[in-house]
């Protein structure tokens, strides 16, 4: 589709459902607004295109297992409506030219050379290379293309930015040059590698698993490949509102307390003969704790504990659901994060005890909400960025004016669940 009839699609009754899908339907005229506006900007850059289309992928919410991926361990998350879009069209020969919100000049990488370029480290230019090289490795193909890319993920958002654009550029790729669809694992994993080799940032299989995946779904990481179940069970209609509260905090220089959770994790499993602690029955490692309190930390005997309890949590939440059982979902809620507060450890960082923002966050909302039927946990990597917490519909306007007034203006978002994963617009 040409950009002309690309702007005359988004009018369209086509272009209407495409969106309520992805958005809701409320939100319908505000994200025509926001593609009309991408595709102008892709004109303006790139000039008029014989075939130009948008590819969105979404953002994610972590509903429970707090860093139990990167251990082989179970999860429960959702595809969120907040998502990273291009408007994007085929290049001649290997170039990619990319413009990003924020940035005054385009990302440019040359897919001829898929090396790992060390000085990209943490880039978008980083990212692109990753997942370019991910499909080549793979034996599929690759090609230069020119996009524009705005995002309603934030970095920092706890929603996951990078997997959200990796995911996307899995789409770009395969939209534009792939003769099938890209199975949803292999998407995942080519993301995650990207993000592992060449970004430079060690991460489990959650973030990009769930956004490519979309809905709401429960994934056990012990089984290759993931055992991956989509759970259908509606919030709103149970009259519940799911809210990022996004207490502040800076992630730029955390890789390091990141990189530590699993390192920690695994070294309690390497004591016992395995690699990661879903190999190792809980019993046997609470048995062993006398002999390996002096090997490894105190700390990382308490992180295994955090795994074992969490793994063993995500069944019990998904019978919740299915049964319509929220009491016992909210009181799981709670417990799951509680254990990363107390075990995890990961609410805030030793020696930066003037920023506790998420303690704060979570202890506002434990007070808020504790007698008024609602659960509140840490979301995502933690350290400093996101708490997610299930407020009764009742209850947002007042839950949100009270942390908005502490944690700024805006800093609640009411999340919808998006039922599907990454898409090109329109479908071919």
């Amino acid at each position: 589709m040409n950009t002309t009839a690309l702007g005359a699609y988004l009018e369209s009754p086509k272009a209407a459902q495409a969106l309520a899908l992805l958005y809701g339907t409320e939100r319908i005229p505000a994200q025509k607004e926001r593609y009309r506006l991408l595709l102008q900007r892709h004109r303006a850059f790139f000039g008029e295109r014989e075939r130009v289309c948008f590819c969105s992928a979404p953002g994610r919410s972590e509903i429970a297992g707090n860093h139990t991926d990167h251990n082989n361990g179970r999860v429960l998350a959702a595809a969120v409506h907040l998502d990273t879009v291009a408007a994007v069209s085929p290049a001649e020969g290997n170039l990619v030219r990319l413009y990003s919100d924020g940035y005054e000049q385009p990302f440019v990488v040359d897919l001829g050379d898929l090396t790992v370029r060390p000085e990209e480290a943490g880039t978008s230019s980083a990212l692109i290379r990753g997942v370019a090289a991910g499909f080549k490795d793979r034996g599929l193909p690759v090609g230069g293309f020119d996009a524009v890319v705005t995002s309603t993920v934030g970095k920092g958002s706890g929603l996951s930015s990078s997997a959200a654009f990796e995911v996307m550029l899995c789409e770009i790729l395969n939209a534009l040059y792939g003769q099938e669809k890209l199975d949803e694992q292999e998407r995942a994993r080519i993301s995650q590698y990207a993000e592992n080799v060449f970004f430079g940032k060690p991460s489990g299989l959650l973030d990009q698993m769930a956004s490519s995946v979309g809905g709401l779904v429960t994934m056990d990481f012990g089984r290759s490949p993931a055992a991956i179940e989509a759970l259908s069970f509606d919030f709103e209609a149970q009259g519940y509102a799911l809210v990022v509260l996004a207490a502040g905090g800076d992630h730029g220089e955390l890789t390091d307390e990141y990189a530590a959770i699993p390192r920690e994790m695994r070294q309690v499993a390497g004591l016992l003969g395995g690699k990661v602690l879903r190999e190792i029955p809980r019993e046997r490692m609470e048995e062993a704790i006398p002999r390996i309190k002096n090997r490894v930390s105190d700390r990382a005997i308490l992180r295994a504990l955090h795994f074992y309890d969490e793994d063993a949590r995500i069944p019990g939440l998904v019978h919740a659901l299915k049964q319509e059982d929220l009491k016992a979902f909210l009181a799981g809620i709670i417990a799951s994060g509680q254990s990363s507060w107390t075990l995890l450890q990961n609410l805030f960082v030793p020696g930066r005890e003037n920023h506790q923002e998420l303690v704060l966050a979570m202890e506002l909302s434990r007070r808020i909400l504790k007698d008024r039927g609602g659960a509140w946990r840490v979301h995502g990597g933690g350290f400093a960025g996101t708490i997610l917490a299930f407020v009764p519909l009742s209850l947002v306007p007042d839950y949100a004016a009270r942390m908005n007034a502490v944690f700024g203006e805006e800093a609640c978002t009411v999340l919808r669940v998006r039922p599907v994963g990454p898409c090109t617009l329109p479908e071919s």
